[in-house]
């Protein structure tokens, strides 16, 4: 079996089962019971008031955000499903701070389940910017569920890929 890029960081018995369900089409099917709705998020406008309604509900005392937006090449240039700027400057006397979020457009035809576990990601970054435990823990708090969300939405564009790649 060739390694599947989306589960390269998980056990070989989990590819194995991923790759068997994809090529019997069981994959899909899980999938499609599991998360039957699409988000209605839509409009980066949307997607600014979602996100910051995360952010004041589990990181109250956090700098606010600057920009939140879907990008349509993020996942081709960055390799990256979301990502999190930080930035500070200098004004006068004072030092700014611009936080923004950026999330590959494809979230959204996602899951809500999915967009959210990529916020959760993107916000858990303001705080901790390593993948460490501290970072995981930031992550659960907000989404208890997060480690299952995250390895259905590697499932889900692994499904996506399967389907480009079959038409």
């Amino acid at each position: 079996m060739h390694p599947i890029n989306y589960l390269a960081g998980y056990p070989q018995s989990i590819q194995q089962q991923a790759s068997e369900l994809l090529s019997s089409g069981k994959l899909t099917q899980y999938l499609d019971s599991k998360y039957p709705q699409p988000h209605q998020i839509q409009s980066d406008k949307a997607l600014y008031q979602y996100v910051n309604e995360l952010k004041n509900n589990h990181m109250g005392n956090s700098p606010p955000l600057s920009q939140v937006r879907y990008d349509s090449k993020l996942n081709i240039i960055k390799q990256a499903l979301g990502m999190h700027t930080f930035a500070s400057r200098v004004q006068g006397a004072k030092l700014k701070a611009h936080n923004s979020i950026s999330v590959a457009a494809l979230f959204k035809q996602a899951p809500a389940e999915f967009l959210r576990m990529i916020v959760v990601h993107e916000l858990a970054h303001f705080k901790q910017k390593e993948h460490n435990k501290a970072f995981y823990q930031l992550c659960q708090h907000m989404e208890p569920a997060y480690h299952q969300l995250e390895l259905d939405t590697r499932l889900w564009l692994l499904c996506r890929d399967h389907a480009t790649a079959a038409d």
